[in-house]
């Protein structure tokens, strides 16, 4: 079985692996005013209003509202015990609402007004403001796109909305939009070319922009450069944004919809004294890079790890030549050296390695973390990027593999939020995942950021860096080196080990809440592999779902993906959150790139779990919480979507140019006409989240032509009663770090699905 490499916490047995969300300092009490945080203490959320939501429908006009989650005050059998609520039209009360926070007013009409109010105790609360019908089941909230450009190459570029998150971006208790500009040329870390800027824009519910940040030309545009997490940091009631930035980023704030005023991020002074600029541009062209090999070159001899003996003394021994120079290399011989690089060793190792055409890439300059004030987009706080690139991707493994690629593991990404210390969220940064793997997590207290913890596996040794094979391998560090390859696309912030403290789940390893090493899972290579026999790590992957799958055991589970094919231990596996253990799995000797979980066969005890393993193989089909398997069908593996009143799940299907639908295992449910999903075969929307409404999922797409984000709600009536989702703190985290890399659904820190035991369901 696998290795733990710290010791692992026991789970209670009691309301598995969640927090409790009591005395929380922002949710409103009946009636309260949300923007103020209240005097209290326990886990810091938002103060949410009512976020009353109401669209036609053929029934009549449906209607749907939050429960807060300090509002609840026990369980039933259908769900959560708490406030109840009077529906009004008009200002006349028409129907008081108790087991459920949604209802059906069939003689409603377009021009009806509606509110709530809650009653706890027989004493009715403050109502909520008014709102008037949907004429669809849909909002379009207006979009600026951005103007289109061209790169130094001479290439045209257009824009499309691409990801998005929710927050309290001003302190009223509504949700604003937060969301990322794509360009069309935008790319993967291990593809060349120049990119167009990105954008993040910050929009009202009714389309009046917030502000923009432009990130500038020295942040490359794509999937894994800018993870842009946006939460109540400091509990003031009004969120923050984190990202990273460049000299070059700038923000625009906007005054009724117009832009009023523009403001670069202040450089730090170590920068500013050596003469580092807005104006600056740190994009390589093809010429640059070659001058930057050709300065490497020259630069060989006094690498620390040449010194040391640990790589080649001489260029001529890395690309497997003859000795032909001296050291230090002179420029002649440098360039001498370049040539014989990028012309003949790099294109013997792959008919891919066309560097003589390497452009568009940032490999040197300044970087930063930037904290960004909700409401107006003002930059608080920009302080150096931690860790550094170091270097162009050289000691990270990028020119070690058959396909050379700078800048590549050098510049993967990750970003999220995590109640550390149980109370106060902080904000997780991370650097690199298939070689060296770093993670850092700051707090915000409104006027400065402090780092809580930093975890780095140390650099992975490697004989020669123009060949190796470092995937795989651990790093120096003697706590944490175990975690090299073992991180995925996305992370998640959960309390695995019931201590009411958020750990990070780094894909195949796990960080507690302090920063320590609480495992990173290891197995057996099986009969058929790369290596029978051998102890490995799980390794890295694209999916990874964490919550509780099986009710039936204590505390939470995982259900990851890997795609190290021959050298992986299994293909798809599920994991004891709390210890790493693999409860079962699959070998399944290929790349397994999609996974998903979800209640789509009620009858079936738990949730289902699914991945793309090969046809007829132990892990294919759909299985149970415990592994059996229920059907040879799988659903999609995209996204999924809480949707149906029932509590089953839903899957998002439909990727590229593709209309996108809700899907059930019946078929479908919703077609998004006009809509488009985000991040090509990926086919995410911009997010799923519970936005508005009741406690289920809303979904949030592009229009086809980017020029609005529609949020579509669900019109049924639901008889579960439950508050908010986002007063659950992992949903809550997850919604922040949705955003992140390869998008994965956002998870509570309960079983919820068609079957859950209300009684096991925390109370705030």
């Amino acid at each position: 079985m696998r290795t733990t490499r710290a010791t692992a916490c026991a789970v209670a047995a009691t309301t598995a692996g969640v927090l409790a969300v009591t005395g929380t300092t922002a949710v409103a009490a009946p009636g309260g005013e949300p923007g103020r945080p209240a005097a209290t203490t326990g886990v810091q959320l938002e103060e949410l209003d009512r976020g009353l939501v109401a669209a036609h429908t053929d029934q009549g006009v449906f209607l749907s509202w939050r429960l807060l989650g300090e509002e609840v005050t026990g369980h039933t059998d259908s769900g959560m015990a708490g406030a109840d609520f009077v529906v009004y039209r008009d200002g006349t009360p028409i129907a008081t609402v108790t087991d459920s926070t949604s209802f059906v007013d069939p003689a409603g009409t377009a021009t009806s007004a509606y509110a709530v109010a809650p009653v706890v105790d027989g004493k009715q609360g403050k109502r909520s403001e008014r709102v008037t019908a949907w004429d669809e089941g849909f909002l379009d909230i207006p979009l600026d796109k951005p103007a289109d450009g061209v790169t130094p190459a001479g290439e045209a570029y257009t824009y499309s909305a691409n990801d998005a998150s929710v927050a309290d971006l001003d302190g009223d208790g509504e949700y604003e939009i937060v969301l990322k500009w794509d360009p069309s040329n935008a790319k993967d870390v291990s593809q060349k070319g120049y990119t167009g800027n990105q954008y993040l824009d910050a929009y009202e519910l009714d389309g009046t922009q917030l502000w923009r940040i432009d990130l500038g030309v020295n942040i490359r545009a794509g999937a894994h450069y800018t993870q842009f997490p946006v939460h109540d940091f400091d509990g003031d009631g009004v969120a923050e944004l984190m990202v990273k930035t460049a000299p070059g980023t700038k923000v625009t704030t906007y005054s009724d919809g117009e832009p009023a005023e523009e403001r670069y991020i202040k450089l730090p002074a170590d920068d500013r004294k050596a003469g580092v600029a807005h104006t600056d541009d740190y994009r390589y062209s093809a010429a640059d890079y070659y001058e930057h090999v050709v300065r490497m070159f020259q630069d060989w001899s006094s690498y620390p790890e040449v010194t040391s003996g640990q790589w080649p003394a001489t260029l001529e021994e890395a690309f497997g030549i003859e000795p032909r120079y001296s050291y230090p290399l002179s420029e002649a011989d440098a360039r001498e050296l370049a040539d014989h690089f990028m012309d003949v060793y790099a294109p013997s190792r792959s008919g891919r390695n066309d560097l003589r055409t390497f452009e568009g890439f940032v490999l040197s300059g300044p970087e930063y973390l930037t904290v960004f004030d909700g409401r107006t987009g003002r930059p608080l706080e920009t302080v150096d990027y931690k860790p550094a690139r170091e270097d162009d991707g050289l000691r990270w493994g990028d020119y070690a593999m058959s396909r050379i690629e700078p800048g590549n593991r050098v510049d993967r990404f990750l970003a999220g939020v995590a109640y550390l210390d149980g109370e106060r969220p902080s904000a997780v940064f991370a650097r690199g995942y298939y070689t060296r793997s770093t993670i850092v997590a700051y707090d915000w207290d409104g006027k400065n950021l402090t780092e809580r913890w930093y975890v780095d596996s140390g650099w992975t040794p490697m004989t020669n860096p123009f060949d190796d094979g470092p995937h795989g391998r651990p790093g120096t560090d003697p706590e944490f080196g175990s975690i090299t390859t073992q991180g995925f696309h996305s992370l998640s912030a959960a309390d695995v080990d019931a201590d009411g403290k958020h750990e990070i789940v780094y894909g195949s390893a796990t960080i507690d809440d302090d920063g320590s090493l609480l495992y990173s899972s290891f197995d057996t290579l099986p009969p058929g592999s790369g290596n029978p026999g051998a102890h490995v790590g799980l390794g890295h992957g694209d999916a990874m779902h964490v919550t509780d799958i099986d009710p039936a055991r204590p505390g939470l589970e995982i259900w990851t993906v890997h795609e190290g094919g021959a050298w992986a231990p299994y293909g798809s596996a599920m994991r004891d959150a709390a210890t790493g253990e693999v409860l079962f799995g699959a070998y399944s000797g290929r790349d397994t790139g999609r996974g998903m979980i979800g209640d789509v066969l009620p009858g079936t005890p738990g949730i289902e779990v699914w991945a793309s393993m090969p046809g007829g193989s132990d892990g294919s089909g759909t299985l149970s919480a415990t592994g059996e398997r229920v059907s040879t069908r799988t659903m999609g593996t995209n996204q999924s979507v809480r949707w149906a009143g029932d509590g089953t799940t839903q899957i998002i299907d439909g990727s590229g140019d593709s209309t996108p639908r809700i899907v059930d295992w019946d078929g479908t449910v919703l077609t998004l006409d006009g809509t488009r999903t985000n991040n090509g075969t990926k086919g995410n929307p911009s997010l799923v989240a519970d936005v508005l409404g009741d406690w289920r999922e809303e979904v949030l797409v592009r229009t086809a032509d980017s020029s609005a984000l529609r949020l579509y709600t669900p019109t049924d009536v639901t008889d579960i009663k439950l508050y908010t989702l986002m007063h659950d703190p992992q949903y809550r985290a997850e919604v922040a770090r949705q955003q992140t890399a390869y998008n994965q659904p956002s998870y509570p820190g309960f079983y919820l699905a068609s079957d859950t035991d209300w009684s096991q369901v925390p109370i705030p």
